[in-house]
């Protein structure tokens, strides 16, 4: 028998709501997985050390990781109208950034290459000082004041106001406007030693794991519920609604494209190094 595939994806519902079906092994001549559990900003630096067969990592992370990782064309998470959020505790505009801290969940994130280049876009002379927090900590240093500005992603899009903060701007409605192009968060990596064959096998279970959950949500729910960190269940289902989606079963064309985009941009600010020309081929 084969060994179980170590995987690694974070506890937010997405990820549990697209991996129930292939973790639980409902899905049909599938890869066996042992899970384990942690927030995208450690899953960046487990691919980076190579310590994982198959990963949930953040898009800003591939230039490092595909020599030796290679990327799925499924399982990740792309969306329109799903993008970071700049909060601050008073309305402003962007022009009142200029020189001043900001708090974000990681320097090796999606959403902070979106914020680089919305920054360098939007805010005269730059940011000031960049402070990396865990995610949970930003919405209150924010509020708290220790900090002028935080990054937030996910479930803070429906909870910032809880917090009495203001969204200052939309990273995911710049990248939109300007790009026409799907945001890309997070993505699904495995190794390529695994070998062509498992590979395929793996991605066409993850896609098969995705059409299982929305042929019947109510089969993950308590996965998802089990694992959301006490999120209120309408923001799970919330959630679910923004980061899975038609990206989720296929990249496509649009997804390459967006993806492609988001690094290639990166590159040229000197925020991530080049990538390949068939760096984000698959098998």
């Amino acid at each position: 028998m084969p060994r179980p595939l170590n995987i690694a994806y974070s506890p937010c519902p997405n990820d549990t709501f697209v991996f129930d079906a292939l973790a639980h092994g409902r899905v049909p001549d599938a890869p066996e997985l042992a899970v384990t559990f942690a927030d995208i900003d450690l899953t960046n630096g487990m691919a980076e050390r190579g310590e994982f067969d198959v990963l949930k990592v953040s898009y800003a992370v591939l230039p490092w990781v595909l020599e030796e990782y290679a990327l799925l064309p499924c399982g990740g998470a792309l969306g329109r109208g799903c993008g970071p959020l700049v909060l601050t505790r008073e309305p402003g505009t962007a022009a009142d950034l200029a020189g001043r801290t900001v708090a974000v969940p990681s320097e090796r994130s999606t959403a902070y290459l979106l914020f680089r280049l919305w920054a360098a876009a939007q805010v005269p002379g730059g940011v000031g000082e960049i402070v990396v927090l865990p995610f949970h900590e930003i919405m209150p240093a924010v509020r708290a004041g220790s900090v002028d500005a935080g990054l937030v992603i996910h479930e803070a899009r429906f909870t910032y106001r809880n917090y009495g903060l203001s969204c200052l701007a939309d990273m995911g409605e710049h990248w939109e406007d300007t790009t026409g192009l799907p945001i890309p968060l997070g993505a699904i990596i495995a190794k390529r030693s695994l070998g062509e064959e498992t590979l395929k096998s793996l991605a066409a279970a993850v896609r098969t794991s995705v059409l299982m959950a929305w042929d019947d949500p109510e089969v993950s729910r308590p996965y998802v519920l089990q694992h959301a960190q006490e999120m209120d269940p309408q923001v799970a289902d919330q959630h679910i609604g923004l980061y899975v989606n038609e990206y989720t079963a296929a990249l496509g064309e649009d997804g390459y494209a967006a993806v492609r985009g988001l690094l290639t941009r990166a590159a040229a600010e000197g925020l991530v190094p080049p990538l390949g020309r068939d760096a984000l081929t698959f098998v």
